[in-house]
């Protein structure tokens, strides 16, 4: 049974950069990947800070991403992996839906999922007006009314961020004070033209091509009321948790203890012979840009393992 020297989980920032270095390395690689090809970042609508391409959005990035990985000869394969084992021989059986993949190494670019706020509107206007990242979509929403969901350090450091942009920030809390960090909510409190709206919820989110429309609730009265605005001129940011897609990972390499995988600089986890990139691990930003760094990284790396191993 044919063995590949790299079996890559994943393709987006992290997975296609993996791809594309691992076969400057002249390595077998094989790209796996379970949804639609790109990852997460297809579904942003505009990307404005990803070095030396301006005014992209995350649909062609990744489908320039994925075909340059293709002309260098990576196999790409739509197939979701249910079960990933060390064998005996320090090789790698990926189990997917249809059938077994044989590596020498792994790379893991199995990315984060936000989690959702659960309000009516939200999927479909993903991109539209609701969004998981402000360091991604800020400048969007210059001198527009934002609305932030979340009372944590996240929802704080991001509100922060949007400030600096938006005409007003209302942060949305269910709770009646903020759990974050009391620094952090001392610099909100500084901060003229962010709010705070305690005890509520966002119920739903409407409009046409993009947001203009929300409707909080009173979570102590269960009272509602229907925001309206221009098209374009709201934004909806959530910031209520993410989780780190690793439950493949489980029990094979050391993980922290929010799910993320933990790498050295080399992006190397607790076991050899796989690695970790992109948003799936332990690293401090999560952007396009650090995790086609990541991917680098741990296809160089990986080469270099592989170079020590015996031939098979």
């Amino acid at each position: 049974m044919h063995v590949h020297d790299v079996a890559v989980l994943g393709s987006g920032p992290a997975g296609c950069s993996a791809a594309l270095y691992a076969r400057r390395e002249l390595l077998d690689v094989i790209v796996l990947e379970k949804g639609d090809w790109g990852g997460q970042i297809v579904s942003s609508s505009e990307i404005e800070n990803y070095p030396g391409v301006p005014g992209t959005d995350g649909f062609s990035l990744m489908a320039t991403m994925r075909d340059q990985a293709l002309s260098l000869g990576a196999e790409f394969v739509q197939e979701e992996v249910t079960q990933l084992r060390a064998l005996p021989d320090g090789s790698f059986s990926l189990t997917t839906t249809s059938e077994e993949v044989l590596a020498r190494s792994v790379i893991a670019c199995v990315g984060s999922s936000p989690s959702r706020g659960g309000f009516e509107g939200e999927v479909a206007f993903t991109g539209r007006g609701v969004s998981y990242c402000a360091t991604c979509d800020g400048m969007f929403y210059r001198n527009k009314h934002v609305f932030v969901c979340g009372g944590g350090n996240s929802a704080a450091e991001e509100a922060l961020f949007l400030s600096r942009f938006a005409r007003l920030v209302t942060i949305v809390v269910r709770k009646g004070s903020m759990r974050a960090d009391a620094s952090l909510v001392r610099k909100l409190e500084a901060v003229p033209n962010i709010e705070f709206l305690f005890k509520a919820s966002v119920v739903s989110v409407e409009g046409e091509d993009l947001v203009n429309a929300i409707t909080l609730r009173n979570v102590a009265d269960g009272s509602q009321r229907r925001l309206e605005y221009e098209e374009g001129s709201l934004g909806v940011f959530v910031y209520v948790g993410s989780r780190p897609n690793t439950g493949l990972l489980k029990g094979l390499v050391e993980l922290d203890e929010h799910g993320y995988v933990i790498t050295d600089e080399r992006m190397l986890t607790s076991a050899q012979g796989i690695y970790a990139a992109g948003d799936c691990r332990n690293g401090v930003l999560k952007q396009v840009v650090t995790a086609a760094a990541d991917g680098a990284v741990a296809a160089a790396h990986a080469s270099r393992y592989l170079s020590n191993l015996k031939p098979r």
